[in-house]
């Protein structure tokens, strides 16, 4: 273990401290230090007035801006100063001598600046050992190889050395030109022995060479390098040499290059502008450099434009029973979409031309709208590419970026096309009512040529900068809300809308493709595996509640994982069971004789086993008459829901409250059912002044979620009417309609989705708006079955489907009636009543 300095037996000094920031100054060292803390000034001041010596002391952490003593390394040096210059910028520059090591023994209080206590550490006697001399020589010439590989220390130090030949100052010389770690430097101070000292000097020095040779072998690396990157410029100056002698003129040594993309650029099968466009640039890139940036710029654009399809095409099966079949082989009911498709077809055989077909196809999520577009393309044996358009906001997006800009590539449709590999796909704009826009441009606005029959075959990416034909392409895009596409863009398309499955429906889908989607998946397709209608209908009604089916295939998928989790357990073998170990469990004897004896039957129980607790419970319950609620309609994006609406009337200031996270225009709607009820209170059989010193809530419940719409107006009329009145509302029926301050009932959209929720209710009454009557046509009679539809025109034509007693026979009640409340299973739409 090396041991510490001693200090010595003669009296000790007080003096001023200096602390030094990664260096440490060594006895018979003279060295400059820059001094600009107030600490060190009045410090160097002090010094000054009493006999020009100071303490220097390296600081433990050189961020400490204020240190202490306590900061420092107890051993130093103390100097002498030799020379004091002030610099202009309120700084000292100082010249010190070191004279000898030193410890501070106790600090002392001083007025500004440090004091203390030290006392100075005598040396040991010089060994006259050979293995110190060794010891010593060895320092040197490690310190000689340092020197020859430094690039920061001049050559003239080695003969510095050469004139010491006192070993503490020859240790402290070599100490003081060697860089290393304030640490590894306070080493040295910190011990008295010289052989330990040296050692440890000789161990600085080792490691300092390593890093050197180490830095010498990147350099060699990097030279090398830069030295083949020559060598290679030389040897293509001699080749443009020879070229220019023998007349091929390639000035940059690119024509290999250069060739390669001239055939591409005659295989593309280019129209003459296009062409054009791509001969200059091909001359373009053969005059540039290669180590230019424009060389890379260039070469990229002509790869774009080369596999890009220009005449390239898949001919089209314009054969109609192979597109129904192959419509019905997907997809389950859509009878008016498929309809749709094949008169598009149909038109294909005559016209040859897609010039004008834009579809839109509009639905809730997980009713089949991407994969009837991918349908679409199968029956007409074409490409299909499908383009992500949620969250974009960026007009780059679909026009692509300009050359200038560093890392710029095509829009998204140039893109597609190239994935595409035909000018004849079928593109899918997937969720074109998700877009947005900010600074940078509205995609929406771009898309705009895109889909305009008389624009696009001239559309123009700001990458390509030529004119490409997308008028051949079969463009498709899909949205959940026809209301958030804009209105230019919404023009410029046909709308096909699908709408939301009947439990029929679903259970018919179920059967035909996801159950047998999920056993080809899931590897049970040589298992015996049933499932019963009432187990699917079970979890359709159960343990979903949606438009689509997304939700039902993830049950059916978790039913079946379970039923090869048994399977796995009873056999109770892995695949390494298998004869080679390669291959799964259904190689196992023990699987193929357990599948050949046993089949799976999926029903009620097995469900309600598997599945545990219904999700969504029976609202029979809920169906019973209640004194002011009154269940309404609601639209929301994904699919119709009900909307409850609770009122009521307790003593209080003439006030109206509205609760339930409702809109502006939801609010503005009870506002007007309350001013159209309180202006006509004789044709409810009401007080004329049943307000009067009454506060009024109107709340809907699910708070959390917000809501909005007009079409809510007749079901808060007829809350309000309930409430003020006494007397209770039926609660098998449910409506949707605007109400006026003339008490005239307004259309609503959505009326597919909302007597889909109706029935789901299990309402048998739905009041509709009368001018709603024609849109009646369009329903699934399966949606209109069981339910009876009355359209009214004004509040007082509903009043007797609503109540099942009237109105004028019943007393007016206007004391505090509590609202009924109606738990209903929460969703994370918006809801538009």
């Amino acid at each position: 273990m090396p041991r510490k300095a001693t200090p010595s037996k003669s009296s000790s000094t007080k003096l001023s401290v200096l602390p030094l920031r990664d260096v440490v100054v060594y006895p018979h060292m003279i060295f400059p230090v820059l001094i600009g803390r107030s600490t060190s000034l009045e410090a160097i001041a002090a010094a000054m007035e009493h006999g020009k010596k100071i303490f220097l002391a390296a600081q433990q952490d050189s961020q400490t801006d204020d240190p202490t003593l306590k900061n420092l390394y107890e051993y130093g040096t103390v100097a002498r100063i030799v020379q004091v210059l002030r610099l202009p910028n309120q700084m000292l520059k100082v010249l010190v001598e070191g004279l000898h090591q030193a410890r501070i023994v106790k600090p002392l209080k001083a007025n500004g600046y440090l004091y203390a206590e030290v006392e100075a550490v005598k040396q040991d006697a010089v060994p006259q050992s050979p293995e110190f001399q060794a010891l010593m020589r060895r320092a040197s010439d490690l310190f000689s190889e340092y020197l020859q590989n430094s690039r920061t220390l001049p050559a003239e130090a080695a003969s510095g050395l050469l004139n010491i030949t006192d070993e503490y100052h020859r240790l402290y010389y070599i100490a003081a030109n060697v860089t290393a770690d304030v640490q590894l430097k306070q080493r040295i101070l910190t011990n008295t022995d010289i052989t330990v000292q040296y050692m440890e000097l000789v161990s600085i020095l080792t490691a300092e060479l390593e890093m050197l040779k180490i830095e010498d072998e990147i350099d060699e690396k990097v030279n090398e390098t830069i030295s083949k990157s020559q060598r290679k410029y030389f040897l293509q100056e001699q080749i443009r040499t020879l070229q220019k002698e023998l007349g091929e003129d390639d000035e940059f040594g690119t024509g290999n290059e250069v060739a390669k993309l001239r055939e591409a650029v005659e295989r593309a099968g280019m129209p003459e502008h296009a062409l054009a466009k791509a001969n200059e640039e091909l001359e373009r890139l053969r005059k540039t450099p290669p180590m230019s940036p424009e060389y890379g710029v260039a070469r990229s654009y002509l790869e774009w434009l080369t596999a890009l399809p220009w005449s390239v095409r898949t001919d089209d099966n314009l054969n109609i029973a192979h597109a129904k079949q192959t419509l019905d082989d997907d997809h389950y009911d859509l009878e008016k979409p498929k309809e749709r498709i094949l008169e598009y077809i149909s038109v294909l055989n005559l016209t040859a031309s897609t010039k004008g077909q834009i579809l839109c196809l509009v639905g809730p999520p997980g009713v089949g709208k991407t994969s009837l577009a991918s349908s679409i393309a199968r029956a007409l044996g074409r490409k299909f590419v499908r383009i992500a358009l949620g969250g974009i906001r960026d007009e780059a997006e679909i026009r692509g970026h300009r050359r200038t800009y560093i890392g710029s590539l095509p829009g998204k449709i140039i893109q597609a096309m190239k994935r595409a590999g035909s000018v004849n796909p079928v593109i899918l704009l997937d969720e074109v009512d998700k877009m947005s826009s900010d600074f940078r441009g509205d995609p929406s606005a771009a898309l705009l040529e895109v889909l305009d029959p008389e624009q696009n075959h001239t559309f123009m990416d700001h990458f390509i900068d030529v004119e490409y034909d997308l008028s051949k392409v079969l463009f498709i895009s899909t949205a959940n809300v026809k209301y958030d596409i804009p209105l230019p863009l919404l023009d410029r398309m046909e709308v096909i809308e699908l709408n939301s499955y009947l439990d029929i429906d679903k259970l018919q889908i179920a059967k035909r493709h996801i159950v047998p989607k999920q056993i080809a998946a899931l590897g049970l397709d040589t298992v015996n595996i049933t499932f019963t209608d009432g187990a699917i209908l079970k979890i359709i009604r159960e343990y979903t509640r949606e438009s689509g089916v997304r939700q039902l295939e993830r049950e059916l998928s978790g039913v079946m994982r379970k039923v090869v989790k048994d399977i796995v357990s009873e056999i109770g073998g892995t695949a390494k069971d298998v004869e080679g170990g390669i291959g799964s469990i259904r190689d196992t004897k023990a699987f193929k004789t357990l599948v050949s004896k046993r089949s799976f039957v999926i029903d009620e129980d097995r469900i309600a086993t598997m599945l545990k607790a219904p999700r969504f419970k029976s609202k029979t319950g809920e169906l019973n008459d209640k004194i002011g609620s009154v269940t309404g309609l609601a639209w929301t994006s994904v699919g119709g829901d009900t909307l409850p609406v609770e009122v009521s009337i307790m003593t209080g200031a003439d006030k109206l409250i509205l609760t339930g996270k409702l809109g502006d225009v939801m609010k503005e709607s009870a506002q007007a059912a309350l001013t159209y009820v309180r202006s006509n209170p004789a044709l409810f059989g009401l007080d004329p002044e049943f307000s009067k010193g009454k506060e009024i809530h109107i709340h809907v419940p699910e708070g959390a979620i917000p809501k909005d719409g007009p079409s809510a107006g007749i079901t808060m009329t007829m809350a309000l009417i309930s409430a003020a009145s006494g007397a209770p509302a039926r609660g098998d029926i449910a409506m949707t309609g605007e109400v006026t301050l003339r008490g005239n009932i307004l259309p609503i959209g959505g009326l597919n989705e909302k007597l889909l929720a109706a029935k789901r209710h299990g309402a048998t009454v739905v009041i509709v708006p009368k001018d709603n009557e024609k849109d009646i046509e369009d329903i699934s009679p399966q949606v209109k079955e069981g339910l009876n539809i009355q359209f009214v025109s004004t509040i007082q034509e509903a009043i007797p489907f609503v109540f099942r007693s009237s109105l004028g026979d019943k007393p007016v009640a206007v004391h505090d009636i509590p609202a009924a409340h109606t738990k209903k299973e929460k969703t994370t739409s918006r809801a538009r009543a």
